[in-house]
């Protein structure tokens, strides 16, 4: 896996914990933002073909 992969595939990891960690809290805006930051992950690995694991309900 190349760099770049690498690091789309850690910064999905880093959004989706943030945004557990969001929903554990009860933070509306924390997981609001946590969320974009998935998504824009997300997207950004579609675009470049990385597999990011399991992405059921995402996106």
């Amino acid at each position: 896996m190349s760099t770049f992969a690498e690091a789309v595939v850690e910064r999905v990891r880093a959004a989706r914990a943030r945004l557990a960690a969001a929903y554990e809290d009860g933070d509306a805006y924390g997981a609001s933002l946590a969320q974009d930051e998935l998504e824009d992950a997300l997207r950004l690995a579609r675009k470049h073909g990385i597999d990011t694991g399991d992405e059921e309900g995402e996106g």
